[in-house]
């Protein structure tokens, strides 16, 4: 009997034991995002190319042949700088022989004014030995002129940006030399869609980033808008001024650019996936929260939509997990595996 009692007791422990483990709910395999305080909800991305602020076309004003270069592609270079130089022997002689003219015009002046001073010269005599004087003067300064102008100096301060000519090309008058890129600041362009244009204006935040200096971003200044529209592709250009120190931005790069629209990079708010939200049937919104391995209804309330994304006005808390995926199968205290 006591035997029968004990056996009896087996099986009611293996009975129970196995209804225990049939009831155990198995988890939902799901994917968590953790909710946290952002301003990238309302960053529009773009594109631009770096532009240097100004540049300045460096030319001789005569014509000769390309005697020397004093510098090189890439070069900074102060204001006042030698530059280039041209072959200046047909100047030198222009200017021996204005020289000379004015030697001459000077000493026939000096000795008529002897004679002027005793009344014994015309004075129509007079004013054209002077006029002569003048005139020589006037193309001896000339030739001076010329034969400066024979070196060309950096007008302003800068980077060189190209050479165009070579040592023993021929120069003519106005052609440009070389150029001298100013980028202590420089400017990014972008073109920017129509329907977007309007909500940019010059203190719109903006930063920048390019691929050639990676883990580097530049924040951007004042912003120049074009009012006229590419007739193709419906775009405005803009231009942001960025500071540039240690010349690290270059002419040419590509940039990715973000900007904040009427907000500023400091204007943080909690984001989740379109799709993590939620409505119920009385139409009321909610997430799916994790707590101890377990996923639990939340009540939220949003606000606007930006991209794929919205922001969540209220029952969330930064850190809080939540589902963005595969809660189709959950149910209240749902275990859940990631």
């Amino acid at each position: 009997m006591k035997k029968m009692l004990l056996v009896l007791a087996s099986l009611a422990l293996v009975a129970c034991g196995g209804k225990q483990e049939s009831q155990t709910e198995e988890a939902v395999r799901v994917v968590t995002e953790k909710a946290v305080m952002t301003s990238d909800y309302s960053q529009l991305p773009y594109v631009g190319v770096v532009e240097e602020e100004s540049s300045t076309m460096v030319s001789f004003t005569g014509m000769a042949v390309l005697k020397s270069m004093t510098v090189s592609e890439g070069q900074s270079v102060k204001k006042g700088q030698l530059l280039a130089t041209i072959d200046d022997t047909q100047a030198r002689n222009a200017l021996a022989a204005a020289k000379a003219s004015l030697d001459q015009a000077l000493d026939a002046q000096q000795r008529m004014k002897l004679l002027h001073d005793n009344q014994s010269l015309p004075e129509i005599k007079w004013v054209e030995v002077e006029s002569q004087v003048q005139q020589a003067r006037s193309a001896y300064d000339i030739c001076v002129k010329n034969l400066s102008d024979c070196r060309i100096y950096a007008p302003v301060s800068g980077v060189v940006g190209s050479k165009i000519l070579g040592v023993g090309e021929t120069v003519l008058p106005t052609e440009p030399v070389l150029t001298i890129l100013s980028i202590n600041n420089v400017k990014v362009r972008v073109s920017i869609p129509e329907r977007e244009i309007a909500s940019i204006t010059a203190q719109t935040p903006t930063r920048l980033t390019v691929d050639a200096l990676p883990g580097e971003t530049f924040v951007g200044g004042t912003i120049e808008k074009g009012v006229s529209a590419d007739p193709m592709t419906h775009t405005y250009d803009i231009r942001i001024r960025v500071a540039n120190p240690g010349h690290k931005l270059l002419p040419g790069m590509v940039a990715r650019v973000t900007m904040n629209g009427s907000k500023g990079f400091e204007d943080k708010r909690l984001t989740l996936p379109v799709k993590a939200v939620q409505q119920s049937t009385d139409k009321s919104l909610f997430v799916w929260v994790v707590r101890d391995g377990k996923a639990y209804r939340q009540s939220v309330s949003v606000g606007e939509m930006t991209g794929n994304r919205v922001i969540v006005l209220s029952g969330l808390t930064e850190g809080e997990e939540v589902v963005v995926e595969g809660y189709q199968k959950l149910g209240e205290g749902s275990p859940i595996t990631r």
